[in-house]
This record gives structure tokens, sequence and C-alpha cells, in this order.
């Protein structure tokens, strides 16, 4: 299960460790493990209260074969809300900054866009996207406008995807931030290489997650499958600009996300 792969063990009040956990194969962590991980840690230091949103910074490529420390820092608990910040090291270098903030439940104003209208998850008009990340057996995304892996063709700077975490069937609303945590940053970045024709393994290209932000609207369950409407309005100076949608399968809005990555041809080309 992906949760109790995500877990960490407390080593004091505010500082945490996480054993090396990644796919040595790869080459490097996977962000969405560290970002996960991180709000495992702010969590750890809070009361009752959910999470409703991260902003975080990628500054170092993390090593899959190095144990992580969370740095806990208790910014404020004020009345409605707590606001905490974590650094992520290895080997006494930071690889990662997290800040999240937890509010009182409570009611309020509402409305929300609509749900785009969509083939369901049980169409054949998808395809299964396999990619090879830490535990991506723990998870399942089709692709409604699948690319050519083997072309370099454009395609409009968009893209829907379903996903869903089966081993989060009954957990806690906790577990499921952190399973969506970990999902939101799967194949974001690719999403602003598609006008250009480029793939994470395109020769020459350099690409990497630079920071990236959850904004967590209402309770879901991501044993469900749920649809990621993402869209890259931007790309300039070596950077592309990723936003996302998370509807459940109701059309509820249950969560947002945005990425800012790298992207750009290599040094010596």
């Amino acid at each position: 299960m992906l949760i109790e792969k995500l877990q960490i063990k407390r080593v004091d009040d505010d500082t945490f460790r996480a054993e090396p956990g990644g796919s040595p194969n790869w080459g490097r962590l996977f962000g969405g493990q560290v970002v996960a991980q991180a709000l495992l840690a702010a969590y750890n230091t809070v009361d009752a209260r959910p999470c409703h949103s991260l902003h975080c910074y990628f500054v170092r490529p993390g090593s899959p074969t190095q144990p992580m420390e969370f740095l806990v820092s208790r910014v404020r608990d004020g009345g409605s809300f707590t606001t905490r910040h974590v650094a992520v090291r290895q080997e006494a270098k930071e690889i990662l900054t997290l800040s999240a903030s937890f509010h009182v439940p409570e009611n309020g104003f509402f409305h929300q866009v609509e749900m785009p209208a969509v083939p369901g998850p049980d169409s054949s008009e998808h395809e299964p996207l396999a990619e090879g990340f830490a535990f991506a057996d723990a998870i399942e995304m089709l692709q409604l406008e699948p690319r050519p892996s083997h072309l370099a063709t454009a395609m409009p700077a968009n893209k829907r995807v379903w996903l869903r975490v089966p081993g989060c069937a009954g957990a806690s609303l906790r577990e499921q931030q952190l399973a969506l945590a970990f999902a939101s940053d799967l194949d974001v970045l690719e999403t602003a290489m598609r006008p250009h024709g480029v793939f994470w393994w395109t020769k020459g290209l350099q690409a990497a997650s630079l920071d990236h932000a959850v904004w967590f609207h209402r309770p879901f369950d991501l044993s469900e499958w749920h649809l990621f409407v993402q869209e890259s309005p931007v790309a300039y100076g070596a950077r592309g600009f990723v936003k996302a949608a998370v509807f459940a399968r109701n059309g509820q809005l249950v969560a947002s996300v945005a990425q800012e990555g790298l992207l750009r041809w290599k040094r010596s080309q």
C-alpha cells in the first residue's frame, strides 16, 4: 500500500527520518514522494486540523539510496489556522522545503467550476500510463489524450488523466492527502512539453520540477477515480508552468495543483 511505504520515524518532537525508499534504477528520488513525506512530518506536529494547502521548492535532486531527515518548524498555532515549515535534508544538505497550512473545518461560501464532460474511466478510449517511478504499482492512470512516445509530435498544452490509488480505500483524510500529494507530481511537467514535441528522455533536454503547490478544497477518496485536468498556459525563460484541477467522479472539485519546472536544452547544446 502506498501510504505504508510513505511512513516516517520520529526522532524527537520535531525531527523525523525516512530510510531510503526510492528506486535506484531511476537515478533520483521521485519528487512526489518527498512532498508527501514532508507533509506527513508536518502533520505529526499538528492536532486535529486538516491541511488546506502546501507549497514547496525542490532545492536539490534527492538520492534514492540515502535516508532523509525532516526538520519541522512550528511557525504558528492560531485560533483557526496552523502553519508549519519543513526542511528535508540528505547528508546535511536541503533537498526540499515545504510550508503547509492547516485549517479548522468550518462552513462558508461555496462555488466551483464545472467538471468537463469526458468519457468515464471505464471507456475503451483511454490508454494506461506506465511510469518508472517508485511505488508505481500502487497507482492507476488513464490518459484521455495520449501521445506516441516514439514520435516527436507537437500537441496542445493540455491533457486529462483519470487517476486512482486503490489502496486508499478506508484511509483517513490525512492519508488521502498524502496519496494525492504524491500523485499530484506524476507527469505534470509533461503537459508543458507537449507543444514542443519533447519527452523526459529526449536527448539533450534538461527537465526538473522547481516548485509545487497543492490546495485541498474538500475531503475525497482517492481509491475512486479522479479526473486531473491539466493545462500549461505559459513556458518562458527555460521554465514551464502547469496548473491542474482535480475532480471527483461526481463532479466535485476536490483539489488544485500548480507546478513550475525547468525546461531547457543542456548547456553543452
